[in-house]
C-alpha cells in the first residue's frame, strides 16, 4: 500500500509518497512559489537521489499534476502506475469543532472545510485548492482530511472557552481550537518513547517553533491547553504574526491610522511578529545573523520571542503540575541553538538543567537529541517533527477500518 501525503500552503505543496508495507518514504519533496514564473520543484528519493528544477507552476492543480508526473516517471522508479496509490492524505488546518479525528473527504466534509475557512484565512483556502486539485487528478481513490485542530479536541471547556459573552460561544462557536495538532501529537509520542514511558503516563510541553509558533501542554498523552486559539493568530510571537496583544490596540490603531478591519487583520497576520519588530526579516536565520552583527532590532526580536516562549513554559508547568520534558520542534525549534538556549535560560528552578554543549551539537546531526544535563529532572528534547507520518498512519487506519485509540503506535512508538 502506497500513500501520498499532500500539505498545501498558499504558494507551496509539500509531498511524501510512502510505502506502508516497507515503512519507507519512496520520495519526498516541495514545490515553492506556485503562481510565479520561477517556481521551484525539488525532491529526494528514498535512495538519496536529489533533483531540483525551476519552472513555471501556475496553480495548485498544475502543482499536483507535477507531483503525479514525478511519482509516475519511469526514470524515478517509484511506482509502476498511478493505480499503485491507495489514498491521498491532505493536511487541513482548521476543522473547528466539527472533527475530532481524521475523516474520508466527501462533499459534506469539503463543504464544512469551506464553511470554516474564515477562521484560518491563510491556511484553509490553499488546503481546499489542494484537495480539489488532487481529486480532479485522482478521483477514484480515497482522499483523507487530517486536521490540525483534531488533537486539541481534548482540551477542557474551562481552557477553551474565552471570558466573553457566553452566547458568542453557543451562537458562533468562538472558542480556542489550537493548531499544529499533527506535529504536537507526533513529538509528544516520540518524547514518551525517548523517556521510556507510555504516552498515557507522560506530561510534556511541546514547542512547535517555525514561521508559525504554538505551544501545547500534553498531560497523560492528550492536549489540555495550547497557545493558538480561534485562529492561528493568537499565542506566541511568530514570524509575521503578532500573537497575544491587548485587543484595545486594534480599535486604537484603526482610529489613529484610519485603517479598515481588513487592513488591520492583514497587518496582524503578515506584517507583525518578528517582521514587525525588525522591519526586514521574518526568517530567524536572518535575524540571528544580523543580531550577531549588532542590529539592535534583531537583538530585540530575539529577546522578545524567547521571553514569551519562556513565560509559556512557566504557565504550562503550572497547568501540568509535573513536567517530564520540554520538546523543541519545527524549523526554528530544530535548527536554532540560540532560540533554544535563550528560551531555557533561567529555568533551573523548574528542574530544567540546560546543556549548552549538547545544544550546540544538535544541528550537526539532525536527529532526536536530549539537550539537558544527565541529572536534569525535566528533560529538554529536540525532536524533528514528522507531520506526514501522522497523516499517512491516519489514512491507512481509515481505509483499512481500524481507526481507534491505538492509532499512531506503528511508527511513533518505535525505538529508533
Amino acid at each position: 500500500m502506497k500513500i501520498l501525503a499532500l500539505n498545501c500552503g498558499s504558494s507551496s505543496i509539500k509531498f511524501v509518497l510512502y510505502d506502508w508495507k516497507s515503512k519507507i518514504s519512496l520520495v519526498k519533496g516541495l514545490i515553492e512559489r506556485i503562481g510565479e514564473k520561477d517556481s521551484v520543484i525539488k525532491y529526494e528519493s528514498g535512495a538519496g537521489v536529489e533533483k531540483k528544477e525551476t519552472t513555471a507552476v501556475k496553480d495548485h492543480l498544475q502543482g499536483v499534476q507535477s507531483i503525479i508526473s514525478i511519482i509516475t516517471n519511469p526514470e524515478n522508479n517509484l511506482i509502476s502506475s498511478i493505480n499503485d496509490i491507495s489514498a491521498i492524505a491532505h493536511r487541513v488546518v482548521h476543522g473547528a469543532d466539527k472533527f475530532a479525528s481524521s475523516v474520508i473527504i466527501d462533499d459534506n466534509v469539503l463543504q464544512v472545510i469551506k464553511d470554516v475557512a474564515s477562521l484560518a484565512p491563510l491556511h484553509n483556502p490553499p488546503n481546499i485548492v489542494g484537495i480539489e486539485a488532487a481529486k480532479a487528478t485522482l478521483s477514484t481513490i480515497p482522499h483523507i482530511a487530517v486536521f490540525d485542530t483534531a488533537f486539541h479536541q481534548t482540551i477542557p471547556d474551562y481552557a477553551y472557552i474565552y471570558p466573553l459573552p457566553y452566547e458568542w460561544y453557543t451562537k458562533y462557536k468562538v472558542r480556542r481550537y489550537g493548531f499544529h495538532g499533527t506535529s504536537h501529537l507526533y513529538v509528544s509520542k516520540r518524547a514518551a518513547v525517548i523517556l521510556g514511558k507510555h504516552p498515557s503516563e507522560t506530561n510534556v510541553i511541546t514547542m512547535h517553533i517555525g514561521n508559525g509558533v504554538s505551544i501545547t501542554a500534553v498531560k497523560n498523552g492528550v492536549s489540555v491547553d495550547t497557545s493558538m486559539g480561534l485562529t492561528p493568530l493568537e499565542g506566541a510571537m511568530m514570524g509575521t504574526r503578532s500573537g497575544n496583544i491587548d485587543p484595545a490596540i486594534i480599535s486604537y490603531i484603526m482610529q489613529k491610522e484610519n485603517l479598515t478591519e481588513a487592513e488591520v487583520e492583514k497587518i496582524l497576520n503578515k506584517k507583525s511578529g518578528i517582521l514587525g519588530i525588525t522591519g526586514k526579516y521574518s526568517d530567524r536565520r536572518d535575524v540571528v545573523k544580523h543580531a550577531s552583527e549588532g542590529d539592535y532590532l534583531c537583538q530585540l526580536a530575539i529577546e522578545m520571542e524567547t521571553y514569551r516562549l519562556k513565560k509559556r513554559i512557566g504557565s504550562y508547568s503550572a497547568v501540568l503540575g509535573r513536567v517530564d520534558a520540554v520538546v523543541f520542534t519545527a524549523g526554528v525549534g530544530e535548527n536554532s541553538p540560540i532560540i533554544r538556549e535563550k528560551t531555557c535560560d533561567g529555568l533551573d528552578f523548574l528542574g530544567m538543567k540546560f546543556d549548552k554543549a549538547k545544544n550546540n551539537l544538535v544541528d550537526m546531526v539532525k536527529k532526536e537529541e536530549v539537550i539537558s544535563m544527565d541529572d536534569s529532572k525535566v528533560k529538554i528534547l529536540v525532536i524533528p517533527t514528522n507531520e506526514e507520518i501522522v497523516m499517512i498512519e491516519d489514512a491507512v487506519a481509515l481505509i483499512e477500518g481500524y481507526y481507534d485509540d491505538h492509532l499512531h503506535m506503528t511508527y511513533s512508538f518505535q525505538k529508533k
